[in-house]
């Protein structure tokens, strides 16, 4: 079976921690395509960095073989490629990691350049997370299985989503996740 594995939320909420974490578990990640990393690369350029990425994604789409690719969700990329992959016989797994605020974000970012990280624009840190839910609402009906992590102390698995709906796997689901789950349902109602 390919495997195309989507670690999503938006920037500071720990992507890159979570894929090194699931690597270190299983080999079914194949190849991880991380845009931060890539721009490193090319000396900062995101351009260049997102360029080799669209590449590397195309590549193993073409050649059938399992990839990850860390992303904000945000934009018409990564739609397009969920619905490439899903045309091309892909299960689509998604893990959604989530934090307390914006503010939270921002600060992790913060601390990250303080060690020697890249800094992402607060401007695009808090469009992003206004807009995450909405984010999420265009990518989850085309996934096969999706596990939302609460990272606010540590990664924690709080919920999936199965069978059209948010299934808790704790016993209070994180402020912002509850906050998505009403959002859902709401929606869905409409």
């Amino acid at each position: 079976m390919k495997i195309y594995t989507i670690i999503g939320g938006i920037n500071g909420v720990g992507k890159s921690s979570l894929s090194g974490l699931l690597s270190a578990e299983t080999t079914e990640l194949g190849m991880i395509v991380d845009t931060d990393k890539l721009n490193l690369k090319h000396g900062g350029d995101r351009m260049k960095g997102g360029k080799e990425a669209v590449a590397l994604i195309n590549s193993c789409l073409d050649s059938g073989v399992n990839f990850t690719q860390e992303t904000t969700l945000s934009g018409v990329k990564t739609l397009k490629t969920i619905k490439k992959a899903k045309e091309l016989g892909y299960y689509i797994k998604l893990y959604y990691i989530g934090v307390s605020s914006c503010n939270e974000s921002l600060e992790r970012i913060a601390n990250r350049v303080r060690k020697g990280g890249h800094d992402i624009p607060a401007e695009d840190v808090q469009r992003r997370y206004e807009k995450r839910f909405e984010d999420l609402d265009r990518v989850l009906p085309y996934c096969n299985e999706v596990k939302f992590f609460d990272n606010e102390n540590g990664f924690s698995e709080a919920a999936e989503y199965r069978n059209g709906g948010i299934i808790p796997k704790c016993a209070v689901l994180p402020d912002w996740l509850a906050e998505y789950k009403k959002h859902y349902e709401s929606r869905e109602t409409i």
